[in-house]
């Protein structure tokens, strides 16, 4: 029932084939992470744009409009009520005010300059976010998608050696009931045959898994029909030249983006340590408004009223940090501190960049070392089973020898297979950080 499901399954996902660069292509345009580190490029550019207009006056317009009543009032006496001298007994009253205020910080130790050129750092770290999660996300489908091939590739073989598994069982009970062969042996030639049938089983149980990897990177959900193109790279895929890694991490430190938003990181820290200390530096603003009001207790008239109380002042405001409760000094502390933090976290970063690529080429190398030997290995080892199995149909050998070279044959194929594809992938990711577009 399982196989069934399983075949249903694979059977649906043939619908739609993607090749790599198709699922590239759409992973960089849709996936979540990715999408969100643009928005965190967006939010950046308005923050920039805020920090610019705070070098500008601001100007605020502000109106009140008040009413006042007196319940016990008797008397029409004049009388002073909120600034007016008023001779009217209404007991309720009403006045307005009208004021247009603008305020400028001239100077205040250049923070808001630094401000500026602080938040264009952050944008370009935002980029460089955004560029580190389109090439991490490119490295791990490249890996989904070649694991797939070989899994693929797998299946085949084992595919191969189930029918022949299966040839085999059937030759014994023929050789049983022909009194040729011992039940026994039946009996092993039957567990060869279910062992070679799971097998094949869990190599697409393996590929489904892979699918299911790949599919969660693309943001697509299960009811979407997905496959990927079976068009394998052809064994000399595995015999290219290896870019040597001193090569390849040269370009890398020049290029990669999580390097780039490391240096950037530094910037941004020294740019706060420049903000920190100058909270010693005066701070000179600007300020001027015009105010008007009226009041209806008086007995000018309306127009009398704004045109007396019609008002305008300026004045220049200086401010000088005499004791700021140390505010300032914990702030270069801090500020010192992410900066020998950013400095540590890029060289950590180098040297992890430079391990990763050691890496890569080490497999790349000793895959492909390991490729050219397994060529002959899967050559002899096919052509002894082969002999083997043909002595077995014809009773020259017994059940453990055909087991045996079976087994040898299988290991030498997957030996092949996994170098293959472990030289084209390592290949390929070298490649990818020396600054070539990936593929294989």
């Amino acid at each position: 029932m399982a196989v069934g499901l399983l075949c249903a399954w694979s059977t649906q996902a043939k619908a739609e084939t993607w090749n790599l660069q198709q699922c590239l292509d759409y992973a960089l345009e849709n996936n979540i992470t990715i999408n969100k580190n643009r928005v965190a490029e967006e939010t950046g550019e308005s923050s920039l744009t805020q920090y610019k207009s705070q070098l500008w006056p601001s100007l605020t317009f502000s109106t009140s409009q008040n009413m006042t009543y007196r319940p016990l009032q008797q008397t029409a006496e004049a009388r002073t009520v909120d600034g007016q001298v008023t001779a009217s007994a209404n007991k309720v009253v009403g006045n307005g005010s009208y004021n247009l205020s603008m305020n400028w910080t001239i100077w205040d130790g250049g923070v808001n300059y630094k401000n500026v050129e602080k938040q264009k750092v952050s944008n370009k770290i935002a980029v460089q976010t955004t560029e580190a999660s389109e090439v991490s996300i490119q490295e791990q489908i490249t890996q989904l998608y070649v694991q797939i091939l070989f899994a693929k590739e797998a299946k085949k073989v084992n595919e191969r050696l189930a029918g022949t598994a299966n040839t085999q069982w059937e030759r014994g009970k023929e050789m049983q009931q022909q009194g040729q062969m011992a039940r026994a042996d039946v009996v092993q030639l039957e567990a060869q045959k279910a062992a070679a049938d799971y097998n094949v089983v869990a190599s697409e149980t393996q590929i489904a898994n892979y699918k299911r990897q790949l599919k969660r990177l693309l943001q697509l959900d299960m009811n979407t029909e997905f496959d990927v193109e079976s068009d394998v790279p052809d064994d000399d895929a595995a015999m290219v030249v290896i870019p040597s890694a001193q090569e390849v991490y040269a370009e890398a430190l020049a290029t990669r983006p999580e390097i780039k938003g490391a240096e950037l990181t530094v910037e941004q820290a020294q740019l706060q340590y420049d903000i920190a200390r100058r909270g010693y530096f005066p701070t000179i603003s600007l300020g001027a408004s015009v105010g008007d009001s009226h009041n209806t207790a008086t007995t000018q008239s309306y127009g009398d009223q704004l045109r007396n109380n019609f008002a305008m002042n300026a004045g220049l405001n200086i401010s000088v940090p005499l004791w700021d409760q140390r505010r300032t000094s914990t702030a270069k502390e801090k500020a010192r501190y992410q900066i020998t933090t950013a400095n540590l976290d890029l060289e950590d970063k180098k040297k992890t960049l430079s391990s990763n690529i050691e890496q890569f080429w080490l497999n790349a190398t000793s895959n492909q070392q390991k490729f050219v030997s397994a060529q002959t290995k899967v050559k002899s080892q096919a052509e002894s089973y082969e002999l083997v199995d043909e002595q077995f149909r014809n009773g020259l050998k017994n059940v453990v020898d055909v087991l045996e070279a079976r087994d040898q044959m299988l290991t030498a194929e997957r030996d092949k297979l996994e170098s293959k594809y472990n030289t084209i992938l390592n290949v390929a990711l070298l490649k990818f950080y020396k600054g070539e577009v990936i593929g294989l």
